[in-house]
């Protein structure tokens, strides 16, 4: 995971042009693969890495400036989530995250992962679509909508099924 994280900070636009014409233009591919090198290198130079970059401003193409945001909040529930860690965010950051893959122009949200089901957020003021509703805490909706099965059990409503068909493996 830190691997991951730090690899858009130390590999550059050009470099990652030429990962995805060498991926065929896969996105996941180029990404898993340049991750792999990054974690070639030593932990400790990874955390170093993460130390020494915490004020970059990095946005991925395409994105928007929430990106980074969700994109850490993600991966830091990925982690918090499945070992019964907390994890509390910030009603701000939840909120913007929600926000950003409700309307994700990219990959982060599989399509028609949203279809039909309206979402709404146990915790915070924040509801998004249409249709069977899935209720629960903000972190389990991030992770469920992003694709991740983790946080399932913590989801209510009559179309938790629906979209547990469409995000398990």
């Amino acid at each position: 995971m830190v691997a991951h994280l730090t690899m858009p900070l130390e590999v550059s636009i050009p470099k990652f042009a030429i990962a995805m014409i060498l991926a065929a233009g896969n996105f996941d591919r180029a990404n898993e693969r340049l991750t792999r090198r990054q974690a070639a290198h030593p932990f400790e130079e990874l955390i170093r890495i993460l130390d020494q970059k915490a004020d970059t401003r990095f946005t991925p193409p395409g994105e928007g400036p929430e990106a980074p945001l969700t994109d850490v909040l993600l991966h830091g529930l990925d982690i918090r989530w499945p070992l019964g860690l907390p994890y509390d965010i910030p009603s701000d950051r939840a909120l913007t995250a929600l926000n950003a893959v409700a309307k994700a122009p990219s990959g982060i949200v599989g399509k028609g992962t949203m279809s039909g089901i309206r979402f709404e957020a146990t915790d915070l003021d924040w509801t998004h679509g249409t249709g069977a509703t899935v209720r629960g805490p903000a972190p389990a909706l991030l992770l469920a909508i992003t694709g991740r099965g983790t946080a399932l059990s913590a989801l209510t409503g009559d179309g938790t099924e629906l979209l547990r068909t469409r995000i398990a493996p």
